[in-house]
């Protein structure tokens, strides 16, 4: 089932910690997707397929050293699909390739080994 999870972290002014708690927050395992949220930049919305939010809450504490679990739900995996595909919009198919006989060519290369220097 995945899971939406929405992070409060405080990143304290320092240039890094957005990238600390990207790096945290990927290692952690179910996650399939990361992104800033909030008036502020200063949530993380992390959705993954069976997540574990204390931990990940834990492991981002470590490393940014506030970090506060705001909320968690359930998301539809319908809603995503309706979407990825907008009306009007139809995915591209590629027709099938059949690889014929290839052709070599050749060219015949003549040895000048006989013929005196051209420079004199």
């Amino acid at each position: 089932m995945k899971q939406k999870v929405v992070i409060k972290v405080s990143f304290n002014g320092e240039k890094k910690s957005r990238t600390k708690v990207m790096q945290a927050a990927v290692g952690a395992p179910g996650v399939e997707s990361i992104a800033f949220g909030g008036e502020d930049n200063d949530q993380i919305v992390v959705i993954g397929d069976s997540l574990d939010s204390v931990n990940l809450t834990c492991l981002l504490r470590k490393k940014v050293k506030f970090a506060e679990l705001l909320s968690v739900s359930s998301v539809d995996e319908k809603k995503e699909e309706e979407k990825m595909t907008e009306p009007g919009v139809q995915p591209m198919v590629w027709p099938t390739y059949q690889a014929g006989v290839p052709q070599y060519y050749y060219t015949i290369v003549r040895d000048n080994r006989d013929e005196t220097c051209s420079i004199m």
